[in-house]
């Protein structure tokens, strides 16, 4: 915790990827699965260079790009390409992708009970402002298991609404469909430049997640959080002692 804020706080607003779960380590699993059932289809690549190629192609056209695979098999060599229909290969990797998420996409461990203890011990609103495609976000949302702990106006997708991070109008735009000031609104996101600055600069009550284990954790940002938490539980105390929801 790096400071003490005091004032009325009528809103909480999260951020789903490397906040509510740990976007990384699925990333990475979900990745491998789909590459392995490449390879297992015939692919020419040890799993290894073909993680290498898929990386390259994520890092080039962008982690919502929707023809990773396809885009993949085009830049390989055709001594790389096994002789069966391109089609069978991408779909081996969508079906093993999905799987894993299926199988690997969980919340960090205390989020569920902080955000019912949340919702059951105070009156706040509790929504979502995230960065990504409207359906996938939604996604996440589903299978984290956390759309019950949230009010149903109260989530905002950038895809949905025309608004993309850091743009502070993102985030007023949330405040201002919920009916409060950004003084009385907390966000909580991992990124230093995409979540606390803004959320910062608009007059918000911004708390930084940063889990040991985030993509962003070992990025300083160029202002600081108003609070740091390691844990969801921390974020408890944080509205017990300094906004007087002493019932949490």
């Amino acid at each position: 915790m790096l400071g003490r804020v005091t004032r009325t706080l009528r809103a909480l607003f999260l951020d789903i990827d490397d906040t509510l779960y740990s976007t990384s380590e699925f990333a990475a699993a979900a990745r491998r699965a789909a590459m392995d059932a490449m390879i297992r289809h015939g692919l020419h690549l040890r799993l290894d260079e073909a993680m290498a190629e898929l990386q390259e192609v994520i890092s080039e056209f962008g982690s919502n790009y929707p023809f990773h695979y396809d885009r993949l098999l085009r830049r390989l060599p055709a001594s790389a390409l096994p002789e069966v229909n391109p089609a069978i290969l991408v779909a081996a990797a969508v079906g093993a992708y999905h799987d894993t998420k299926y199988r690997s996409l969980f919340p960090f461990r205390d989020v569920p009970d902080v955000l019912q203890r949340i919702r059951r011990g105070s009156d706040l609103t509790i929504g979502v402002i995230t960065e990504g495609l409207e359906i996938k976000q939604a996604e996440k949302l589903v299978r984290l298991g956390v759309v019950p702990y949230l009010t149903p106006k109260a989530i905002f997708i950038s895809d949905q609404i025309g608004i993309s991070k850091p743009n502070r109008k993102l985030y007023q735009r949330a405040c201002n469909e919920v009916g409060v000031r950004p003084d009385e609104a907390m966000y909580v996101g991992d990124h230093p430049e995409s979540d606390i600055a803004p959320a910062k600069a608009l007059g918000m009550v911004a708390v930084r997640h940063r889990w040991q284990g985030g993509k962003h954790a070992n990025i300083e940002g160029s202002v600081p959080a108003d609070y740091e938490i390691r844990s969801f539980h921390e974020l408890l105390q944080i509205l017990r002692d300094d906004f007087g929801h002493a019932d949490l």
